[in-house]
């Protein structure tokens, strides 16, 4: 590299310099888990040299903590503004199972890394992450608030527990593509969860009237498969 090239290189702002960073070790943490991404790699994908990195982070697991922070900043992103513009509990609590999925299914290798390393460390509770955690996986409970007020769901239900059984159930049906196996269908999945889900909490009244919806849907199902039999007839 020539002394001009290096002089641009060292002129770069520092916001700049930390982004490339942030996103070189995001990739070289997805291809290879935390444990063996090293500094040195992390640095030459950046374009800098190992000890770049130890002027804007403490150690490797500062650069991680510092990644996933930045991807739970990107997901809470406009994440209210989308929200208000969706009108239904149902629907509201459809949209942010999607979006969870959507996230999961656009950053399976982030996920591996969160999953793996971080939510099981010694330093996950109290920290930036568990805070950012907890303010995402809040929208559900502001929801379910929301349709409590509205009387479209039971009242005697515990909300932490629903919320922890929609992220749940969307951690253990995509573990397997988390890690590279098979495949992830947001909008089935997301259409499935939330029936499954909501039809357990509903309200009576709402409740009889998705067991009407449902119930009227299986016979215009049974209407048209014999039409179609009669036609192939």
């Amino acid at each position: 590299m020539s002394p001009q090239a290096r002089r641009i290189v060292n002129r770069l702002p520092r916001e700049r310099r930390e982004r490339d960073i942030l996103a070189a070790a995001s990739a070289v943490f997805g291809e290879q888990g935390y444990e063996n991404a090293s500094m040195a790699e992390i640095a030459a994908r950046a374009g800098v040299v190992e000890g770049t990195i130890y002027k804007y982070f403490n150690n490797k697991r500062d650069l991680m903590l510092q990644v996933l922070s930045r991807w739970y900043e990107g997901m809470l992103a406009n994440y209210e503004e989308h929200l208000s513009g969706i009108q239904g509990t149902e629907n509201r609590l459809r949209y942010v199972i999607w979006r969870h999925l959507a996230f999961i299914a656009a950053n399976p290798a982030l996920c591996r890394v969160f999953f793996r390393e971080v939510r099981t460390g010694g330093d996950y509770d109290r920290s930036t992450i568990q805070d950012l955690n907890r303010r995402y996986t809040h929208f559900v409970i502001a929801i379910l608030r929301e349709g409590l007020a509205r009387g479209d769901i039971k009242h005697d239900l515990s909300l932490g527990l629903v919320r922890d059984l929609i992220y749940g159930a969307i951690e253990h049906h995509t573990w397997k593509y988390v890690c590279g196996l098979g495949e992830l269908d947001p909008d089935a999945v997301a259409d499935q969860l939330c029936l499954v889900v909501f039809r357990g909490i509903a309200a009576d009244a709402v409740g009889d009237r998705l067991a009407e919806t449902s119930a009227r849907l299986e016979r215009l199902a049974d209407r048209f498969e014999q039409i179609a039999g009669r036609s192939s007839g």
